[in-house]
């Protein structure tokens, strides 16, 4: 068969990336005050989420120092639901793995599952809170606000949803999800985030925004007052700010899926796709008819959540996939289309040729084919030449490099990151 040439292509997105992290961190937080009333040698329980926020190791130090600086006594405790396979070792593990334990921050990490309840919301939701976190003088919050991979909101991804599945843990996660079934994840999320806040121990928390580089583009203290409507400003500027391809894809080729990428394992914003499977659920999103994922990542530890969103993967991917955490993440968050296993093949030729004839192309170097490496990474990709016309019509993208057949090898593979770029694969 006769697939498309293929064309490198640079998205090009503002760069809004800070220079100084620590300077922020604590230039932000002097200002905002937090903790003013509490007393030298209080404890500060500091939330830490699991998904792959860039510099998370410099954030979460910067904001260590600043309360060993205030004469306080920090430490940090995962802000995890079901992640790490739902193990008190499995969350520390995760945020060690970026860098955040007590050899580099210079604090203990505490990590537990057990929690204590909060009391019922108004609609009638128990919440729950981490019980390190229960027995602080005060908490502080660290997380990313980003667009939430299973609905569109004012609220979505952000310290909000932290206080609710993240300091409620799996007890929580399970509880809100349940709820969220019939009412909706973000009434769920505002509902246990009031009730959180109504506890007095949240001090506040710093917002991470990420540029379309996946840079960290700003850094913001949210007080306890104005969190929910600064969280819901932020938001629209992330939206704004947010990366994506640049049209109608027949067939999108993902290098890798992965819990650090994105809870969905892909940035369904991106890939266009529904947690429960549905295809094209977003407007002013490009459609993407098929979905082919070549690996999971290492950097996700077997965890494979996502790999049902796809039509078709290889063999590798399935080679590391454990299925412990992978099925604990998505009938957790009541998802468990995205831990179904599609169809597959062991060479990267037969799963694009395969899956291209059901797209509607008489021709199959008429498939309007693109390679990325994952969702969070979405410059430079790869495109089919067929699509040049629309390229160059595009002053946001700039063709790299001319034609190239696809690099398959003697097994009819191919190598990791567009045309081999990402060797350390």
């Amino acid at each position: 068969m006769s697939l498309p040439r293929m064309l490198l292509v640079k998205q090009n997105f503002p760069d809004r990336s800070l220079s100084d992290i620590p300077r922020t961190v604590q230039n932000e937080l002097g200002s905002a005050g937090f903790g003013n009333n509490l007393q030298p040698g209080a404890s500060v329980a500091i939330g830490v989420g699991s998904r792959g926020i860039s510099n998370i190791d410099k954030i979460v130090g910067a904001v260590v120092n600043y309360w060993k600086s205030k004469g306080m006594n920090p430490f940090i405790f995962p802000a995890m639901g079901s992640h790490g396979a739902a193990t008190a070792e499995g969350q520390a593990d995760v945020l060690a793995h970026y860098g955040i334990h007590e050899g580099t921050m210079g604090c203990p990490v505490k990590s537990s599952l057990e929690v204590i309840s909060l009391g019922r919301t108004p609609e009638g939701i128990e919440a729950f809170l981490d019980k390190y976190a229960s027995e602080a003088d005060g908490i502080m919050l660290v997380g990313r606000v980003k667009q939430h991979t299973d609905f569109a909101g004012k609220i979505e991804s952000g310290l909000f949803k932290m206080m609710g599945i993240g300091l409620g843990k799996w007890s929580g996660a399970k509880n809100y999800h349940t709820h969220a079934y019939k009412l909706g994840m973000e009434a769920v999320i505002r509902s246990v985030g009031k009730q959180v806040l109504g506890s007095g121990k949240i001090l506040g928390g710093i917002a991470i925004l990420e540029d379309a580089y996946h840079n960290t583009a700003r850094l913001a203290a949210l007080p306890v007052d104005k969190m929910l409507q600064m969280e819901e400003e932020l938001l629209e500027i992330c939206k704004s700010w947010a990366p994506g391809l640049p049209c109608d894809i027949d067939v999108l080729m993902i290098d890798e899926i992965g819990k650090h990428i994105s809870g969905a394992g892909m940035d369904t914003k991106v890939s266009n796709r529904g947690t429960q499977g549905e295809y094209n659920p977003w407007p002013n999103t490009p459609k993407i008819e098929r979905i082919f994922l070549r690996d999971l990542s290492n950097k996700s530890y077997g965890n494979g959540v996502g790999l049902g969103l796809a039509d078709v993967v290889h063999d590798r991917l399935l080679a590391k996939l454990d299925t412990n955490p992978t099925w604990i993440n998505a009938l957790t968050a009541s998802t468990p289309s995205a831990a179904k296993i599609p169809i597959h093949w062991n060479s990267d030729r037969e799963c694009i040729e395969r899956i291209a004839r059901t797209v509607g192309k008489h021709d199959i170097a008429e498939t309007r084919l693109c390679w990325i490496k994952n969702t969070l990474e979405l410059s430079p990709i790869a495109m089919s030449d067929n699509m040049r016309a629309e390229i160059e019509a595009n002053p946001l993208l700039e063709i790299l490099a001319e034609s190239h057949d696809l690099p398959f090898d003697s097994d009819g593979n191919l190598p990791f990151g567009v045309f081999g770029e990402d060797a350390a694969h």
